[in-house]
């Protein structure tokens, strides 16, 4: 018996052309993959810190985020289809 995935989770993904737009070249896709994965990399670039008095703060490193937005914009540009 198949079972018919969720709504929430089909709006999650990214659809297929613009996937194939992306690794293309297509800068609108590009956009729109980076911007899918805007919310990842900034909770994987949230680091904690302590001030000269020991208080605990977070905060994104604006580096670390730079990094690994430039990392994925590489994979998808040398991202090979296979059909």
């Amino acid at each position: 018996m198949k079972t018919k995935r969720k709504n929430n989770e089909d709006a999650r993904l990214l659809p297929f052309c613009v996937i194939k737009a992306a690794t293309e070249g297509d800068i609108l896709a590009i956009h729109k993959v980076l911007n899918h994965y805007e919310g990842y990399i900034t909770s994987l670039s949230v680091r904690r810190m302590k001030d000269k008095f020991g208080n605990v703060h977070y905060c994104v490193d604006e580096t670390l985020r730079q990094r690994l937005q430039t990392k994925l914009l590489m994979t998808i540009l040398n991202f090979k289809l296979i059909r």
